[in-house]
């Protein structure tokens, strides 16, 4: 049910097709709200992950591309939207492949959907997708990504927007986001690794070192509440989620699951990113944190996997990392 004097709210979710995509517009469609999906892709199977019961009353998909900034002006109007969550993104392994088309998409999509909402006029903050790819190994410096560079870029163009022309906005810094959907992209194997143990299948994670996790349905939780809120400005929140070693997340993943020691192994250098940010602003920000425990996220994840693997929803990832190497997400 919606709540009170949230009802009349319509949402504008882009990327709805991609992993946080669908949970949030999941989210959003179980608080009542209306929402329309707009992706340039078809498949819709991360839909069907999150909406695990196949109820979508609420949700109409789009077809859409954020580089067509007068799409984006009459999709905001026909539709009566009047809140943005901003989704839609090229990531790492893919940015990597075709650097002007990530920046194409990722930097002057960002600034087409703001400088839609602009001349949309909507009074509501944009919520748009930053990156733990925008700080470097050590929390500091420079981005070690192209990818990073970009998110880095739109959040000082989403600053510019709200001092020059008073769009106001909120970016969230996701980190190793996991669960139904996380199906691709530079942090998705260790989700790889979650629905292989569900099948009692070896996996490999390839990389090492420390990761601040968030499940899912909590990430989605996140930018639906940070989207409630009046928040005249432009901040940038890192998301908060348990830090923990790939060796730990390996333990939680075969305790969860059942699966005997040394199912799920992993190798590799860290990551290009630090292990753990400071995201005190963002548990300011909702007054509390959304993310449940690591253990309880990972357990639930595996429980979830085991359900899709029943009906046929998801297939065992191959038994080497392939997948998660040159994947996007």
């Amino acid at each position: 049910m919606a709540e009170e004097g949230q009802a009349e709210r319509r949402y504008l979710v882009t990327g709805v097709l991609g992993a946080i995509g669908a949970w949030t517009a999941k989210t959003l469609v179980d608080r009542g709200r209306g929402v329309i999906g707009l992706d340039v892709g078809s498949s819709r199977h991360r839909l069907d992950l999150a909406f695990e019961n196949g109820e979508r009353d609420g949700l109409a998909l789009v077809e859409g591309d954020i580089t067509d900034i007068d799409a984006l002006e009459r999709l905001l109007a026909s539709h009566g939207v009047t809140n943005v969550i901003h989704l839609a993104a090229l990531q790492v392994p893919f940015v990597r492949e075709r650097p002007a088309l990530g920046a194409l998409v990722n930097v002057v999509g960002t600034a087409n959907i703001l400088e839609a909402v602009r001349r949309a006029g909507l009074a509501t903050p944009v919520l748009y997708a930053s990156s733990i790819a925008v700080f470097g190994p050590a929390g500091d410096g420079e981005p070690q990504t192209l990818y990073g560079v970009y998110k880095r870029t739109n959040e000082a163009t989403a600053l510019r927007f709200f001092e020059d022309y008073g769009v106001s906005s909120i970016g969230l810094r996701p980190h190793t986001v996991y669960g139904p959907g996380r199906d691709q992209g530079l942090t998705s194997a260790p989700t790889a690794a979650m629905l292989a143990a569900a099948a009692g299948r070896k996996y490999e994670i390839p990389f090492g070192g420390r990761l601040q996790l968030q499940y899912l349905p909590d990430v989605a939780e996140a930018f639906v509440r940070a989207s409630e809120l009046d928040h005249p400005g432009a901040s940038v929140h890192t998301l908060d989620g348990p830090s923990a070693s790939v060796d730990e997340v390996v333990d939680l993943i075969e305790a969860a699951s059942g699966v005997g020691p040394g199912t799920i192994t992993w190798q590799g250098e860290p990551l290009p990113f630090p292990g753990e940010v400071d995201s005190a602003s963002f548990v300011e920000l909702l007054g509390g944190s959304v993310n449940r425990p690591l253990a309880d996220g990972i357990a639930d994840s595996v429980g979830r996997f085991r359900r899709l693997l029943e009906r046929g929803l998801v297939r065992p990832p191959s038994r080497d990392a392939e997948s998660a190497r040159h994947g996007a997400a």
